[in-house]
């Protein structure tokens, strides 16, 4: 029986008991609970064998809700919040005393967004408190952009999956800290840092840190299909090396033309938003192939694909 269901009620009820549901946002879903119930949160961790180093992201209705959870909000994270809240950005600010130091890591900031999905601000909308909601996919896997990716990984685990369709921009929300109240880029994502300058000006990418990392996404390794990967300039060249192997192939645009192997190609017209929305979705097709290798071509170094490019790297078994 599938717990894929399109009932908020279901949710509210599910989440208002202590339960986890996978809830659909416009970058991926995530695997949401009560922020203020420790035992949702312990639940979160244990169900995506996360561990406890690594903290969640708050989700919020609205911007007004933001004085409820930190307790210092920077001029440029305001106008950040004003430019692009609902979106794809996450503010990693200082927390009031009423966050758990679980859903942070121990850490005295908080990463928080407005998500800009209808089903879940209206969810949001019903419930008395926030929801944690880290990417609802076992830890460091390819994250879900489907409510049946999420089925498949956690259909013995939770309860419903609440159904919003397809996500519209497929990869994770682009993290924002502030250092000295000047923005930082924890993790590139779903909002080009080209759009974020053009707002705040000069924006400095620090988005890798093993160790007590300062916001999700961090680690090298991430996002990743179980199917050996690899991240090169010329797949025409990586495939040569890989003879005799059952081999699938990620490009960005243009076809190898290659009946030996299985290709997708993400945007056929060259549109980098077309493939970041179909990145994570055409890695579980072939990772569901029992491929030997993957080969994923190294996009464009701008806009979105500088955030395609850190996927793929983190995907990767080789650069």
């Amino acid at each position: 029986m599938s717990i894929i269901s399109k009932d908020i009620q279901k949710a509210v009820k599910l989440l208002t008991d202590e339960q986890l549901v996978a809830i659909p946002t416009e970058t991926v879903y995530g695997l949401a609970g009560n922020i203020f119930s420790e035992k949702a949160i312990k639940s979160i961790f244990s169900t995506k064998k996360r561990p406890f180093f690594n903290p969640l992201i708050v989700h919020i209705s609205g911007i007004e809700k933001l004085e409820n959870i930190v307790t210092h909000i920077p001029e440029k994270a305001t106008l950040l919040a004003n430019a692009f809240w609902p979106g794809s950005m996450t503010l990693v600010l200082k927390k009031n005393e009423k966050i758990p130091d679980l859903i942070t890591a121990g850490k005295d900031t908080v990463a928080v967004r407005v998500p800009n999905h209808p089903v879940t601000l209206e969810l949001l909308k019903q419930l008395p408190f926030p929801l944690a909601a880290p990417s609802a996919n076992p830890f460091g896997s390819i994250s879900p952009t489907k409510p049946t990716h999420v089925e498949r990984y956690f259909k013995n685990d939770i309860q419903q999956v609440l159904d919003g369709g397809s996500c519209e921009n497929g990869i994770e929300s682009t993290i924002i800290g502030f250092e000295n109240d000047e923005p930082i880029i924890y993790r590139l994502g779903a909002l080009a840092l080209e759009d974020i300058e053009a707002v705040v000006g000069k924006v400095i990418v620090k988005n890798k840190k093993e160790q007590s990392p300062d916001a999700p996404g961090m680690l090298a390794r991430h996002y990743a299909p179980s199917t050996k990967t690899f991240l090169v300039d010329n797949v025409a060249e990586e495939v040569k090396k890989h003879a005799n192997k059952k081999i699938g192939v990620l490009v960005f645009k243009n076809s190898l033309n290659n009946d030996n192997l299985t290709e997708i190609i993400l945007s056929k017209n060259g549109l980098m938003q077309e493939a970041a929305s179909k990145l994570y979705d055409a890695l579980h097709e072939l990772d569901s192939l029992y491929l030997d290798v993957i080969i994923a071509e190294r996009f464009p170094d701008n806009g979105l694909g500088k955030s395609i490019n850190d996927r793929l790297q983190r995907a990767t078994f080789s650069a």
